[in-house]
């Protein structure tokens, strides 16, 4: 089932929800574009988000809690290229590397993207150092267009639901919320008993 979420709480402070001036950025950014389309003659795809590619026609799992973040499941080769090309700068890989059916940092790279890899395995893996580090990255990337992936998005939303959480002091109701938003499933259970226990 594909799912296809926009994220719309003030809440939200995460590098998935730009703050203001990076929304007004990406208006100023957009009006350029639009009135440079008028002179040059570029074609609508050109003009869509992500450059034309659909990428909820390529990924299952796939959601988007806005316009720069994409979480989705395992990726091969055809999807590593797609997302190049919607203009993705950094690919974030939860998933350890048995679950890997190919060299996905070597495939990443050479289609010119950013390649980090936190490897969470599954609930023993929902610890506050592996949050810390996932937090780091998205903070020193904030503002980029990214795709953060697992197998199926499940632990991908667990770990944005326990950064929203832990590190960034949201309620229960919005922390999950925000793990819902981006493929929280499975381990909801787990992730709501953990948000319990003060940090």
């Amino acid at each position: 089932m594909t799912a296809h979420t926009e994220a719309t709480s003030p809440e939200q402070l995460d590098n998935s929800a730009a703050n203001d001036d990076v929304a007004n950025n990406d208006v100023a950014n957009n009006d350029v574009v639009n009135n440079e389309a008028e002179t040059t003659n570029v074609t609508p795809d050109q003009e869509a988000p992500d450059n034309g590619v659909d990428l909820a026609a390529i990924f299952e799992p796939y959601f988007r809690p806005d316009d720069n973040t994409i979480v989705c499941g395992a990726l091969d080769d055809e999807k590593v290229v797609a997302l190049a090309q919607a203009g993705v700068e950094l690919v974030i890989n939860l998933q350890p590397d048995d679950e890997l059916s190919f060299d996905e940092s070597s495939a990443i790279e050479q289609a010119g993207m950013h390649y980090e890899h936190l490897p969470i395995g599954g609930a023993a893996d929902l610890k506050q150092l592996k949050i810390l580090a996932f937090d780091n990255i998205l903070r020193q990337n904030h503002g980029k267009k990214i795709a953060v992936h697992c197998g199926t998005g499940n632990r991908v939303g667990a770990a944005i639901a326990l950064r929203a959480g832990w590190l960034r002091g949201r309620k229960m109701d919005t922390a999950m919320e925000r793990g819902r938003s981006h493929g929280l499933t499975k381990l909801a259970e787990e992730v709501h008993n953990r948000l319990l226990v003060p940090r």
